[in-house]
């Protein structure tokens, strides 16, 4: 009888065993889904704008181009997506890049509804590249209540002119998504400095806390609790 009764119970547990097992899996394969298909998206003007490039000079070239697989044609996509992207990160580092950059946000910036979105999205990601003065960029807040916290990123720093009181605009990313997220005010003497980088606080969010700098969260993140 006492050898019996584990196998009962091995049953449920097996199942959640591989339920936790799959759901990492699963999770991977739905971000690698979502970008492979946007990225191919993206690439599938330039696969047929180089089909249409190489009619005349090479035709069965074009037309085998055309007639590929589906599959092979996104992953095509996908690699001139790629390449465009990184031709693109070239050229913003360069003189001439910056230029055809500030010439394309003269005339993003006169399209009214356009220039809200574009602009406040580059505003946010230039402000998370820089450091924001006196003050760390990754921090912890008391969110979403006071016996919780969860890691934030400063933007900018505001003045109460009431009170004189300081005050720190903190994007708070979600998990799995960090481009989803909250915008808090939060007083600055209430925000808990962390040493950790953009990068190594990305990680944390995106693995779901899986992956931190390290396992001492007090050492880590330079809490002092007297």
């Amino acid at each position: 009888m006492d050898q019996k009764q584990p196998r009962k119970h091995s049953a449920p547990r097996y199942l959640i065993t591989g339920i936790l097992t799959v759901i990492p899996l699963g999770l991977t394969w739905a971000v690698f889904y979502f970008l492979f298909t946007q990225l191919s998206r993206f690439g599938t003007p330039l696969v047929r704008g180089l089909a249409e490039t190489l009619q005349q000079s090479s035709p069965s070239l074009s037309e085998w181009i055309l007639t590929l697989d589906p599959l092979f044609q996104s992953i095509i996509a996908v690699i001139l997506t790629l390449f465009a992207l990184y031709l693109l990160g070239w050229a913003a580092t360069n003189i001439v890049g910056k230029s055809i950059i500030s010439a394309f946000d003269t005339l993003i910036s006169r399209v009214p509804f356009v220039q809200t979105i574009y602009g406040s999205t580059k505003k946010l990601m230039s402000a998370l590249q820089q450091q924001p003065g006196d003050i760390h960029r990754v921090v912890l807040i008391e969110f979403p209540s006071p016996q919780m916290k969860t890691v934030g990123f400063v933007t900018r720093t505001l003045m109460d002119e009431g009170t004189g009181q300081k005050l720190a605009a903190v994007y708070i990313p979600t998990t799995p998504n960090p481009t989803s997220g909250y915008l808090e005010i939060v007083p600055l003497d209430q925000l808990v400095p962390t040493d950790w980088t953009m990068d190594e606080a990305m990680t944390f969010i995106i693995s779901g806390g899986v992956v931190a700098p390290g396992d001492n969260l007090n050492y880590t993140l330079g809490v002092n609790n007297g």
